[in-house]
Protein backbone atom coordinates (compact mmCIF):
# COMPACT_ATOMS: atom_id res chain seq x y z
CA UNK A 1 0.00 0.00 0.00
CA UNK A 2 3.00 2.42 1.10
CA UNK A 3 4.44 1.93 -2.77
CA UNK A 4 1.11 2.72 -4.01
CA UNK A 5 0.65 5.99 -2.53
CA UNK A 6 3.94 7.14 -3.00
CA UNK A 7 4.09 8.34 -6.47
CA UNK A 8 0.87 10.41 -6.11
CA UNK A 9 2.13 12.19 -2.31
CA UNK A 10 5.53 12.34 -4.33
CA UNK A 11 3.86 14.42 -7.02
CA UNK A 12 1.81 15.95 -4.92
CA UNK A 13 4.93 17.23 -2.95
CA UNK A 14 6.81 18.28 -6.22
CA UNK A 15 4.03 20.20 -7.70
CA UNK A 16 3.28 22.44 -4.09
CA UNK A 17 6.84 23.17 -3.39
CA UNK A 18 6.86 24.48 -7.30
CA UNK A 19 4.19 27.07 -6.43
CA UNK A 20 5.64 27.61 -3.55
CA UNK A 21 8.76 28.90 -5.48
CA UNK A 22 6.77 30.38 -8.29
CA UNK A 23 4.82 32.58 -6.04
CA UNK A 24 8.56 33.21 -3.87
CA UNK A 25 10.04 34.70 -7.02
CA UNK A 26 6.81 36.36 -8.47
CA UNK A 27 6.24 37.95 -5.33
CA UNK A 28 2.57 37.05 -4.44
CA UNK A 29 -0.09 38.70 -3.94
CA UNK A 30 -2.08 39.47 -0.75
CA UNK A 31 -4.84 37.84 -1.64
CA UNK A 32 -3.38 34.47 -2.39
CA UNK A 33 -1.56 35.03 1.42
CA UNK A 34 -4.70 35.20 2.65
CA UNK A 35 -6.82 32.09 1.12
CA UNK A 36 -3.44 29.93 2.39
CA UNK A 37 -4.10 31.31 6.05
CA UNK A 38 -8.16 30.83 5.81
CA UNK A 39 -7.15 27.28 5.00
CA UNK A 40 -4.90 26.79 7.56
CA UNK A 41 -7.66 28.26 10.12
CA UNK A 42 -10.05 25.68 8.61
CA UNK A 43 -7.43 22.70 9.04
CA UNK A 44 -6.79 23.84 12.51
CA UNK A 45 -9.97 23.84 13.36
CA UNK A 46 -10.92 20.64 12.30
CA UNK A 47 -7.90 19.13 14.33
CA UNK A 48 -9.16 20.72 17.60
CA UNK A 49 -12.31 19.11 16.84
CA UNK A 50 -10.17 15.77 16.48
CA UNK A 51 -10.92 15.60 12.62
CA UNK A 52 -7.73 14.59 10.74
CA UNK A 53 -9.90 12.61 8.34
CA UNK A 54 -12.41 15.19 6.95
CA UNK A 55 -11.30 17.64 3.72
CA UNK A 56 -10.86 21.24 3.14
CA UNK A 57 -13.69 22.54 0.93
CA UNK A 58 -12.34 25.60 -1.01
CA UNK A 59 -12.83 29.64 0.39
CA UNK A 60 -15.00 31.53 -1.55
CA UNK A 61 -14.55 35.24 -0.87
CA UNK A 62 -18.46 36.52 -0.29
CA UNK A 63 -17.60 40.50 -1.21
CA UNK A 64 -15.63 41.47 2.34
CA UNK A 65 -15.81 38.14 3.85
CA UNK A 66 -14.45 35.05 3.27
CA UNK A 67 -16.11 31.37 3.97
CA UNK A 68 -14.26 28.66 5.34
CA UNK A 69 -16.12 25.32 4.47
CA UNK A 70 -16.05 21.74 5.60
CA UNK A 71 -16.68 18.13 4.02
CA UNK A 72 -18.26 17.02 7.56
CA UNK A 73 -19.49 17.67 10.47
CA UNK A 74 -17.71 18.99 13.67
CA UNK A 75 -18.40 19.86 17.02
CA UNK A 76 -16.67 23.14 18.70
CA UNK A 77 -15.84 24.42 22.49
CA UNK A 78 -15.88 28.59 21.62
CA UNK A 79 -13.18 29.16 23.49
CA UNK A 80 -10.80 26.68 21.96
CA UNK A 81 -12.43 27.97 18.71
CA UNK A 82 -11.72 31.61 19.54
CA UNK A 83 -7.73 30.54 20.86
CA UNK A 84 -7.50 28.55 17.89
CA UNK A 85 -8.19 30.60 15.15
CA UNK A 86 -6.39 33.56 16.94
CA UNK A 87 -3.29 31.55 16.70
CA UNK A 88 -3.30 30.68 13.42
CA UNK A 89 -4.25 34.33 12.58
CA UNK A 90 -1.40 35.80 14.94
CA UNK A 91 1.07 33.24 13.18
CA UNK A 92 0.82 34.00 9.66
CA UNK A 93 -0.02 38.13 9.72
CA UNK A 94 -3.32 37.27 8.16
CA UNK A 95 -4.90 40.34 10.83
CA UNK A 96 -4.62 42.55 13.32
CA UNK A 97 -8.11 43.00 13.84
CA UNK A 98 -11.46 40.88 12.45
CA UNK A 99 -14.82 39.22 12.94
CA UNK A 100 -15.63 35.23 12.94
CA UNK A 101 -18.90 34.15 12.50
CA UNK A 102 -19.78 30.40 12.92
CA UNK A 103 -22.77 29.84 10.17
CA UNK A 104 -25.15 27.17 10.26
CA UNK A 105 -25.29 25.60 6.96
CA UNK A 106 -28.85 24.32 6.37
CA UNK A 107 -30.82 27.92 7.49
CA UNK A 108 -27.76 30.30 7.37
CA UNK A 109 -28.15 30.69 11.08
CA UNK A 110 -25.05 32.55 12.95
CA UNK A 111 -24.40 30.02 16.30
CA UNK A 112 -21.58 32.28 17.01
CA UNK A 113 -19.82 34.76 16.28
CA UNK A 114 -16.85 36.60 17.95
CA UNK A 115 -14.78 40.08 17.44
CA UNK A 116 -11.33 40.07 17.65
CA UNK A 117 -8.57 43.19 17.88
CA UNK A 118 -5.84 44.74 19.78
CA UNK A 119 -7.90 45.93 22.84
CA UNK A 120 -9.71 42.04 23.07
CA UNK A 121 -9.28 39.76 25.85
CA UNK A 122 -8.12 36.65 24.61
CA UNK A 123 -9.24 35.29 28.30
CA UNK A 124 -12.84 36.63 28.05
CA UNK A 125 -15.24 34.40 25.62
CA UNK A 126 -18.53 34.23 25.40
CA UNK A 127 -20.01 30.94 26.52
CA UNK A 128 -16.56 29.67 26.35
CA UNK A 129 -16.33 26.18 27.94
CA UNK A 130 -20.62 25.61 26.43
CA UNK A 131 -20.02 22.83 23.82
CA UNK A 132 -21.80 23.58 20.81
CA UNK A 133 -23.38 20.18 19.03
CA UNK A 134 -21.89 18.91 16.05
CA UNK A 135 -23.51 20.04 12.95
CA UNK A 136 -22.72 21.43 9.63
CA UNK A 137 -21.06 24.76 9.80
CA UNK A 138 -18.77 26.97 7.67
CA UNK A 139 -16.56 30.49 9.32
CA UNK A 140 -17.08 34.06 7.61
CA UNK A 141 -14.05 35.72 8.49
CA UNK A 142 -14.48 39.54 8.02
CA UNK A 143 -10.76 41.39 8.04
CA UNK A 144 -11.13 45.03 9.73
CA UNK A 145 -7.22 45.13 9.45
CA UNK A 146 -4.70 43.78 8.12
CA UNK A 147 -1.55 41.78 8.98
CA UNK A 148 1.82 43.05 8.73
CA UNK A 149 2.66 41.29 5.34
CA UNK A 150 -0.15 43.58 3.62
CA UNK A 151 2.32 45.95 4.25
CA UNK A 152 5.45 44.06 3.45
CA UNK A 153 3.77 42.87 0.26
CA UNK A 154 2.77 46.88 -0.60
CA UNK A 155 4.85 49.12 -3.16
CA UNK A 156 6.02 51.70 -0.53
CA UNK A 157 10.04 51.23 -0.41
CA UNK A 158 11.45 50.29 3.12
CA UNK A 159 13.95 52.65 4.31
CA UNK A 160 16.19 49.72 5.13
CA UNK A 161 16.51 48.43 1.97
CA UNK A 162 15.59 45.13 3.45
CA UNK A 163 11.87 44.86 1.88
CA UNK A 164 12.80 42.21 -0.27
CA UNK A 165 14.30 39.71 1.92
CA UNK A 166 10.80 39.82 4.24
CA UNK A 167 8.48 39.59 1.62
CA UNK A 168 10.42 36.66 0.39
CA UNK A 169 10.13 34.59 3.50
CA UNK A 170 6.83 35.05 5.51
CA UNK A 171 5.57 33.06 1.65
CA UNK A 172 8.24 30.51 2.46
CA UNK A 173 6.79 30.04 5.97
CA UNK A 174 3.26 29.75 5.18
CA UNK A 175 3.70 27.31 2.13
CA UNK A 176 5.37 24.80 3.70
CA UNK A 177 2.89 25.06 6.50
CA UNK A 178 0.16 24.64 3.67
CA UNK A 179 2.47 21.70 2.11
CA UNK A 180 2.44 19.77 5.55
CA UNK A 181 -1.09 20.67 5.89
CA UNK A 182 -2.25 19.79 2.65
CA UNK A 183 -0.02 16.37 2.08
CA UNK A 184 -1.91 15.36 5.89
CA UNK A 185 -5.53 15.65 4.44
CA UNK A 186 -4.28 14.18 1.19
CA UNK A 187 -3.09 10.86 2.48
CA UNK A 188 -5.64 10.47 5.18
CA UNK A 189 -8.02 11.05 2.55
CA UNK A 190 -6.36 8.48 0.83
CA UNK A 191 -6.57 5.97 3.20
CA UNK A 192 -10.24 6.24 4.65
CA UNK A 193 -12.73 8.10 1.71
CA UNK A 194 -15.95 8.61 4.10
CA UNK A 195 -19.35 8.63 2.13
CA UNK A 196 -21.42 11.17 1.90
CA UNK A 197 -22.48 13.08 5.18
CA UNK A 198 -25.56 14.22 3.43
CA UNK A 199 -28.71 11.94 4.09
CA UNK A 200 -30.45 12.69 0.98
CA UNK A 201 -27.74 11.58 -1.34
CA UNK A 202 -27.12 8.08 -2.22
CA UNK A 203 -24.35 6.37 -3.92
CA UNK A 204 -25.42 4.12 -7.09
CA UNK A 205 -22.53 3.77 -9.35
CA UNK A 206 -21.36 6.57 -10.80
CA UNK A 207 -24.20 8.43 -9.87
CA UNK A 208 -25.88 10.33 -6.79
CA UNK A 209 -29.40 9.95 -6.38
CA UNK A 210 -30.66 13.40 -4.52
CA UNK A 211 -33.68 12.20 -2.81
CA UNK A 212 -34.95 15.68 -2.08
CA UNK A 213 -34.58 16.79 -5.19
CA UNK A 214 -35.36 14.22 -6.95
CA UNK A 215 -32.75 14.43 -9.41
CA UNK A 216 -29.65 12.47 -10.63
CA UNK A 217 -26.04 13.83 -10.49
CA UNK A 218 -23.49 12.80 -12.28
CA UNK A 219 -19.97 14.43 -13.27
CA UNK A 220 -21.96 18.28 -14.23
CA UNK A 221 -24.65 16.50 -15.19
CA UNK A 222 -28.51 17.15 -13.26
CA UNK A 223 -31.13 14.48 -14.21
CA UNK A 224 -34.56 15.36 -13.13
CA UNK A 225 -36.85 12.84 -11.96
CA UNK A 226 -40.65 12.65 -11.91
CA UNK A 227 -42.21 11.79 -8.44
CA UNK A 228 -43.10 8.41 -9.73
CA UNK A 229 -39.54 7.95 -11.13
CA UNK A 230 -37.94 8.71 -7.60
CA UNK A 231 -40.19 6.66 -5.73
CA UNK A 232 -39.55 4.24 -8.02
CA UNK A 233 -36.05 4.22 -7.61
CA UNK A 234 -35.61 4.11 -5.00
CA UNK A 235 -37.67 1.28 -4.13
CA UNK A 236 -35.49 -0.54 -6.35
CA UNK A 237 -32.64 0.83 -4.65
CA UNK A 238 -33.55 -0.80 -1.40
CA UNK A 239 -34.01 -3.85 -2.65
CA UNK A 240 -30.78 -3.81 -4.72
CA UNK A 241 -29.69 -6.84 -6.36
CA UNK A 242 -32.83 -8.61 -5.57
CA UNK A 243 -35.89 -9.11 -7.22
CA UNK A 244 -39.00 -6.66 -6.65
CA UNK A 245 -43.08 -7.86 -7.34
CA UNK A 246 -44.64 -6.54 -10.08
CA UNK A 247 -47.48 -6.07 -7.41
CA UNK A 248 -45.39 -4.81 -4.97
CA UNK A 249 -43.78 -2.20 -6.86
CA UNK A 250 -47.56 -0.99 -8.25
CA UNK A 251 -48.89 -0.91 -4.30
CA UNK A 252 -45.97 1.01 -3.16
CA UNK A 253 -45.23 3.45 -5.87
CA UNK A 254 -48.81 4.12 -6.94
CA UNK A 255 -50.99 2.44 -4.23
CA UNK A 256 -54.25 2.98 -4.60
CA UNK A 257 -53.97 6.38 -6.84
CA UNK A 258 -55.82 3.98 -9.85
CA UNK A 259 -53.95 6.32 -12.57
CA UNK A 260 -52.08 3.45 -13.46
CA UNK A 261 -52.85 0.68 -16.68
CA UNK A 262 -50.54 -3.22 -17.73
CA UNK A 263 -47.94 -1.15 -19.27
CA UNK A 264 -47.63 2.15 -16.66
CA UNK A 265 -44.76 0.13 -15.01
CA UNK A 266 -42.79 -0.50 -17.72
CA UNK A 267 -42.66 2.43 -19.78
CA UNK A 268 -41.56 3.87 -16.14
CA UNK A 269 -38.86 1.49 -16.21
CA UNK A 270 -37.96 2.36 -19.39
CA UNK A 271 -37.58 5.84 -18.63
CA UNK A 272 -35.15 4.97 -15.77
CA UNK A 273 -33.24 3.04 -18.17
CA UNK A 274 -32.79 6.18 -20.92
CA UNK A 275 -31.23 8.34 -17.00
CA UNK A 276 -28.98 5.72 -15.94
CA UNK A 277 -27.61 4.70 -19.51
CA UNK A 278 -24.28 7.15 -18.44
CA UNK A 279 -23.31 4.46 -16.15
CA UNK A 280 -23.19 0.91 -17.42
CA UNK A 281 -22.71 -0.68 -14.08
CA UNK A 282 -26.02 -0.09 -12.86
CA UNK A 283 -29.08 -2.23 -14.94
CA UNK A 284 -32.63 -2.45 -14.17
CA UNK A 285 -32.79 -5.99 -15.45
CA UNK A 286 -36.23 -7.35 -16.26
CA UNK A 287 -37.18 -11.25 -14.55
CA UNK A 288 -40.09 -12.25 -17.22
CA UNK A 289 -43.23 -12.72 -15.33
CA UNK A 290 -42.28 -11.85 -11.82
CA UNK A 291 -40.89 -7.91 -11.58
CA UNK A 292 -37.71 -6.24 -11.98
CA UNK A 293 -34.10 -5.86 -10.17
CA UNK A 294 -31.46 -3.24 -10.08
CA UNK A 295 -28.34 -4.74 -10.21
CA UNK A 296 -25.09 -2.61 -9.34
CA UNK A 297 -21.94 -4.33 -10.39
CA UNK A 298 -18.96 -3.03 -8.19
Amino acid sequence: MGLRRFPITSCLLILLLLLVSIGHAQDPTAESQKTVSLRMIGHQVLLSSQDSTSRLLPVHKEGDRYRIQFEGEFAFVPEELVATIDRVAKETDLAKSYIVEVVECDSGEVVYSFKMDETAQSDIVPCGSRIQEKGCYSLLFSILEEGNDAALLSDSPDPSGQSENKTSYTPVVVGVLALLAGLMSFIYWRRRRRPALDPNLISLGEYQFDKRNTELLIQEQRIELTSKEADLLLLLYNEANNTVERERILNRVWGDEGDYVGRTLDVFISKLRKKLEFDSKVKIVNIRGVGYKLVVDV
